[in-house]
């Protein structure tokens, strides 16, 4: 649980500051639960800078409350929690400063955002707050006020957990909690969880991850985990101290992420990926006669495939399909064998490439349609899936072929600049297994909206 908070202040002399406004917002990782948002009267001279940044004045703060009015329940939703900032240290001294005068100590662990973008999101021209936010395209209201500055470090800081592929935000998460509360049962942590496609996380009482998986019903994936019998599973049961989730909404986001982040934590429960999950690839090659042909074969690793298949039952599924669609001939996609005329030809549904009767132009135009639509070498695009709630959409990026990450945006102009693109994208790396990924998903939901860059 974190509590992110921003400060505004009197200004004046290091630890002679006053407050004048506080906004806190609990957040679990994926909403906000709780918020506490005031005015506060410093009971001292505010300085004029600080009233032209902010427009808090004296007058306004007359009737606020003073800080030892407000004390209890900033101990109350920030209990538990990690204090979250930009620029925490500022924020965390100043809240410090405040308790202290009160004869009260007051110690929480803190986390960065300014740190934590320079980590995550490298290269950054500024990383102030309104800065940052303008480059990542994240709508900020009422800049240098409290609420507004908080809102938008809330809105920051999730997208900084979406990048974090090391899960170390979320690692000592765990640790702090874990530390302030008896081992919960597997019941407690289960009801915690939610019925919704992403990756989920399970954790020792360190905070380690121990192993990493993707469901479309999270809740339904770790009830297994918790009541299945075999050897893993019973290790797993042993070990486990909490459950962490990431919600994805799209099935093809969360299994990129699977893919990265097992390979990035090495997870002790998650069996080493095998080198590659497919077994099957489809070619092409132009015959003597110039026509294009089209062939199922084992994966070789020294040719590359059009696309790939997990197995060979769902790659001659697939091979069968394209020529009923698009009136191949199945001695050129090999599935009929002959030294003459394919048995399509002799029922009047091939148009003779078999034996030269249809010319190559005619033919090779639709066979090279088939690798057109299940290739995206030298392309360009955008892939747009489910977000994860009403308001948002999930981005993949594949610039030249390649598949540069993922990211979440709800704005359009955010995918529609390229540079605000560039910095939502969370960088993953571009291999056979997430290639194989994404031409299979584009395969079974035609409904992905696809743009060429």
């Amino acid at each position: 649980m974190y509590a992110i908070v921003d400060i505004e202040t009197t200004g004046g002399k290091y630890n002679e500051e006053g407050i004048t406004e506080i906004a806190i917002y609990q957040f679990d990782g994926h909403k906000v639960t709780d918020q506490f948002i005031s005015l506060v009267n410093p009971e001292r001279e505010i300085q004029p800078f600080v009233v032209n940044l902010t427009g808090i004045n004296s007058n306004m703060l007359k009737n606020a409350p003073k800080f030892y009015e407000v004390a209890k329940r900033i101990v109350e939703i920030t209990e538990d929690c990690i204090l979250v900032a930009h620029n925490a240290d500022f924020d965390y001294r100043i809240l410090k400063t405040e308790f202290r005068r009160l004869g009260f100590s007051f110690k929480r662990k803190t986390l960065c955002t300014v740190q934590l973008s320079q980590q995550l999101i490298p290269e950054m021209e500024s990383y102030s707050l309104g800065k940052l936010a303008r480059a990542l395209g994240i709508a900020v209201s009422d800049r240098h006020r409290a609420n507004g500055d908080a809102l938008a470090t809330v809105k920051l800081f999730k997208m900084l957990l979406h990048k974090d592929l090391d899960k170390a935000i979320i690692k000592k998460a765990v640790k702090v909690e874990q530390k302030s509360r008896l081992a919960p049962n597997h019941k407690e942590i289960i009801e915690e969880l939610p019925t919704e496609t992403g990756v989920y996380y399970i954790h020792d009482a360190n905070g380690n991850i121990i192993y990493i998986g993707k469901s479309n019903n999270i809740k339904k994936r770790i009830t297994q985990h918790f009541t299945n019998t075999n050897s893993k599973s019973k290790k797993i049961q042993i070990q486990v101290a909490a459950v962490t989730y990431e919600k994805t909404g799209s099935e093809l986001v969360a299994l990129l992420k699977e893919s990265e982040e097992i390979k990035a934590n090495k997870p002790i429960h998650n069996r080493a990926l095998k080198r590659s999950k497919f077994t099957q690839g489809l070619y092409s090659f132009t015959d003597e006669y110039g026509y294009v042909n089209l062939r199922i074969n084992h994966i070789k690793n020294d040719k590359k495939p059009i696309t790939t298949f997990t197995n060979r039952q769902s790659a001659i599924s697939f091979i069968n399909k394209m020529v009923e669609t698009h009136q191949l001939c199945t001695k050129l996609c090999g599935i009929d064998k002959t030294q003459t005329s394919c048995f399509n030809y002799d029922i009047k549904e091939c148009l003779g490439a078999c034996i030269a009767e249809e010319s190559t132009d005619s033919y090779n135009k639709r066979a090279n349609a088939v690798i057109e639509m299940n290739s995206y070498d030298n392309k360009d695009m955008i892939l747009i899936d489910r977000g994860r709630d009403i308001n948002e959409k999930s981005v993949i990026l594949v610039e030249d072929g390649v598949f540069k990450g993922i990211g979440f945006f709800d704005l359009n102009h955010q995918i529609n600049n390229r540079d605000i693109l560039a910095s939502l994208i969370t960088p993953m790396e571009n291999n056979r297994d997430t290639q194989h990924i994404i031409q299979s998903y584009m395969r079974r939901n035609k409904r992905l909206k696809i743009i060429e860059l």
